[in-house]
């Protein structure tokens, strides 16, 4: 009977995915997260122990299967138990910054249907770091929560580290794993956090940070999320970094400004159109890094071949986002289908 349900709510979770396509993309998007928590009221969800084929160890962390989903798609904590329903094994919320913000003006999301891809301008539109904090407090679930923290929009830049600490100690308590964004082109400067100075003051605060909250709540990794868009000679210095400062995973990558003709566009490229130049850099820091460093892989996945392809280029774990939106649920059993 289990399997019954799951196959029938498959079936109408990708039809709603091609329906939903009329509606205007940050309109669908709701409708369908939405749709999902309704599905999921009613108790209708993906059997997650059919799901389940090969558990995976990382970070002192075990997962169930090597599938996540990427932050974005869950900004604020509204619709954690629905998508892990469907069976992934993590789940990166954010990003969140100190103090609720509305994001950029609408329009900020188109569709590429063509390419498979995604443009977003959203600039971090969430309910704010402890709204997140309230809604993962009300949960048991079985999967890991991956928290994503940045800055707001109006705080100064000399202030930038200060809100990433704020978001950290609201969120260390109640996650698995921390997300230092330092990386999405949608929020003014934001990007220069990843020049080897910002970076190594920004990674020294965090670090001592994270030694002082693990005293009471225990170790719980950081992780530091990059752009597709650093030359060789950035990566090196990204690379050397982690290192140094002992930062415990990455994930490459977040999205690209640039399009298929490397004209750089305004906003965040994601989907097919992101995969060639995220996988380079995935495959660039897994030399640089070395075998034993953890990588988170994101960036283009929308099917098993491209699944297959972050593993085969060092990723140890991966997300999906742009896949998802397009494809829907399936895309998830699809992937986890292959690790028997």
């Amino acid at each position: 009977m289990k399997r019954i349900i799951s196959s029938i709510f498959l079936r109408v979770s990708s039809l709603s995915t091609l329906i939903l396509r009329v509606f205007s993309p940050e309109s669908s998007h709701f409708l369908a997260l939405n749709s999902l928590k309704l599905i999921d009221s009613v108790g209708i969800n993906i059997d997650s122990q059919e799901l389940t084929r090969e558990s995976y160890e990382l970070l002192d962390l075990k997962f169930k299967n090597r599938l996540g989903i990427a932050g974005g798609l869950d900004k604020s904590g509204d619709y954690i138990k629905p998508l892990t329903n469907l069976g992934v094994s993590f789940l990166e919320l954010g990003t969140v910054t100190p103090n609720p913000q509305k994001g950029n003006p609408k329009p900020r999301l188109y569709r590429d249907i063509k390419n498979f891809s995604l443009i977003n301008r959203m600039g971090f539109n969430n309910k704010g770091v402890e709204y997140l904090v309230s809604k993962i407090k009300k949960l048991e679930i079985d999967c890991h929560l991956a928290v994503s923290i940045g800055k707001n929009s109006d705080t100064p830049y000399e202030k930038t580290i200060d809100d990433y600490v704020f978001c950290m100690d609201k969120a260390y308590p109640v996650a698995n794993l921390i997300t230092v964004n330092i990386s999405s082109p949608n929020t003014l400067n934001l990007r220069t956090l990843q020049s080897p100075k910002n970076l190594s003051e920004l990674i020294s605060v965090l670090k001592e940070r994270q030694f002082e909250l693990s005293r009471k709540y225990g170790y719980k990794p950081l992780l530091v999320k990059i752009s597709p868009d650093e030359n060789k000679s950035n990566l090196e210095e990204l690379s050397k970094i982690l290192i140094t400062k002992e930062v415990d995973g990455l994930i490459a990558t977040n999205t690209t400004v640039f399009d298929s003709n490397n004209v750089e566009v305004k906003g965040g490229i994601s989907g097919s159109l992101l995969l060639k130049k995220s996988t380079h850099v995935l495959s660039t820091m897994r030399k640089l890094l070395g075998r034993e460093f953890p990588i988170i892989a994101s960036g283009g996945v929308i099917d098993v071949k491209t699944y297959k392809e972050k593993i085969e280029n060092g990723a140890n774990l991966v997300q999906i986002y742009t896949g998802l939106i397009f494809k829907g649920p399936r895309l998830i059993q699809e992937i986890i289908d292959i690790q028997e």
